[in-house]
């Protein structure tokens, strides 16, 4: 399958359980606001990331800014508005670790459940194999129930728990931290 380019859908019209459908595709600038605004929710909820403070447009455009055609960001969009987005960023810069890449996966409120992070989470994939990476890496809040049973569903593999690796809200949280081999020589 051809590389895409940002803006290509990669899938789209694939309907999740709730049978509304959703389209995956490369995220472009003009998605910035919408994923702020997800990775916002995300902080202020206190399950899916030790990030505090919310981000800045100028945050998000920096960020957005450090991805590439290997590294992707991608959006799930439903009826025309972005639902969720998934990137993969450098696991370390050790040049042994070239084929190992970190997710983050977010999902907007009120299309959690729906099926739009199993979505994402299959077409980042695609890009991940696309993009010449053996494995997938990710760390995620110990209490996101909502996280566990996604990642669980998907065939990411627990690897184990940091215990009070982070510190939120005034006190000490576990991360767990998950891979899934996504190379076809494993």
């Amino acid at each position: 399958m051809p590389a895409l380019r940002r803006g290509d859908r990669s899938r789209s019209g694939v309907c999740p359980p709730d049978g509304r459908p959703v389209g995956v595709r490369l995220a472009v600038a003009a998605d910035l606001d919408a994923i702020r605004a997800i990775y916002n929710q995300g902080i202020e909820d206190r399950r899916a990331t030790l990030d505090s403070d919310p981000k800045s447009d100028d945050d998000i455009r920096e960020w957005y800014a450090r991805h590439d055609t290997r590294y992707v960001v991608i959006v799930a969009e439903r009826e025309g508005r972005v639902a969720g987005w998934a990137c993969l960023t450098p696991y370390s810069h050790r040049c042994a670790y070239n084929g190992v890449a970190e997710l983050s996966v977010y999902v907007e409120r009120g299309a959690r459940g729906s099926g739009v992070g199993s979505e994402l989470l299959t077409a980042i994939e695609e890009h991940a194999r696309r993009g010449d990476f053996h494995k997938i890496v990710l760390f995620a809040l110990a209490i996101n129930d909502a996280g566990e049973r996604l990642y669980a569903k998907m065939g990411y593999r627990d690897v184990g728990t940091f215990r009070e690796q982070g510190f939120l809200d005034g006190r000490y949280v576990d991360v767990v931290a998950k891979e899934k081999i996504v190379g076809t020589d494993g």
